[in-house]
């Protein structure tokens, strides 16, 4: 009987310890693999099991906004920075102050706590220099290049209704035009002539031009750094004019269910050294403080950037002026 009961009592311990541990919804704008990777590695290093679903950013507040009286997840991880400010702003998240937050500059994170950044990324343009070559196309090196005539139909980037990384390129512009947006609308007309197609997610066009499906595309450097360290006959080339970039942020969820593992991954994020090799390993610029770097990634720091107020680029009511523009001038015409 004693036996019985001690096996029981073993019994019962796991349940209440699976229990307590318990799991999470996340809702990801991290490459699929890396989501993979650092939620597998989390649920190794925590035993929280996760499951999740890779968005882009434009995605992730949609659903956000259609689950929010009932939300599916309770973190998300990744995407571009401004996107969280327009969560923020559309009150889809919920403020958060880690105690681990002290190594990330108060430039990087939301001062009341809504989001912090993970890591930054310019925009550039990446090319193919094989399928280039045989198109007798000079890779571009400004923003005034991709306009050229030649490259009718040859430049691929993602669209801004969905993707973070093509909303970025509208705000980058308002800043290379002096915040003038009728000369961004005019440019961007003028690009949507050369643009083949644009794509559901900001990464998308990259991948194409790597395996010589299109010429030339624009996103983001580390994405495009990977695809040249695996092997990819492409250039890299930022905007000489000068280009925004991304503050890769992290926020909660506001009612998520799993509030507490949703903490937990939070802190494990900003803390875990396995966490930040993981996104080192990706050419990711981590903004803490003592993080690790990649020697082949592009920072910010190399490059000429434009002076971008990230709070007016991601306050709702602008981002929902400016999408609907380029909705109404191009992207319903096309």
């Amino acid at each position: 009987m004693k036996r019985i009961i001690a096996v029981a009592a073993i019994l019962l311990a796991a349940v209440s310890f699976a229990a307590a541990q318990g799991s999470l919804s996340v809702y990801t704008t991290l490459e699929e693999p890396l989501a993979k990777a650092i939620l597998e590695k989390f649920e190794a290093e925590t035993g929280i099991k996760t499951s999740f679903v890779r968005l882009s950013g434009g995605e992730a507040i949609a659903r956000m906004e259609a689950e929010a009286a009932n939300p599916q997840a309770s973190i998300w991880l990744g995407g571009v920075g401004l996107d969280h400010i327009t969560a923020k702003d559309k009150g889809l998240t919920t403020p958060y102050k880690s105690r681990y937050a002290g190594k990330t500059a108060a430039e990087f994170k939301d001062k009341d706590g809504y989001w912090i950044g993970l890591y930054v990324g310019p925009l550039t343009f990446v090319t193919n220099t094989k399928r280039a070559a045989e198109l007798g196309l000079t890779p571009p090196k400004s923003w005034a290049d991709l306009l050229k005539p030649e490259y009718k139909g040859q430049i691929r980037m993602a669209n801004p209704n969905t993707s973070g990384t093509a909303y970025n390129v509208i705000t980058t512009l308002r800043y290379v035009y002096k915040g003038d947006e009728e000369k961004v609308f005019d440019y961007m007309k003028k690009l949507d002539a050369n643009i083949d197609q644009y794509t559901r997610s900001g990464s998308a066009p990259g991948k194409s031009v790597a395996i010589g499906e299109i010429p030339i595309a624009i996103g983001y450097a580390h994405d495009q750094v990977k695809l040249k360290v695996e092997g990819a006959p492409v250039v890299i080339n930022a905007p000489s004019e000068g280009t925004g970039y991304e503050l890769a942020s992290m926020s909660l969820i506001k009612g998520g269910k799993d509030a507490v593992n949703a903490k937990k991954l939070y802190d494990w994020v900003l803390s875990s050294k396995s966490a930040q090799d993981l996104f080192v390993k990706w050419y990711l610029v981590l903004v803490a403080t003592g993080a690790p770097s990649h020697p082949d990634a592009l920072s910010i720091k190399q490059i000429k950037t434009v002076k971008q107020d990230l709070l007016w680029d991601g306050n709702k009511d602008n981002r929902a002026r400016l999408l609907k523009r380029w909705t109404d001038e191009i992207g319903s015409k096309r």
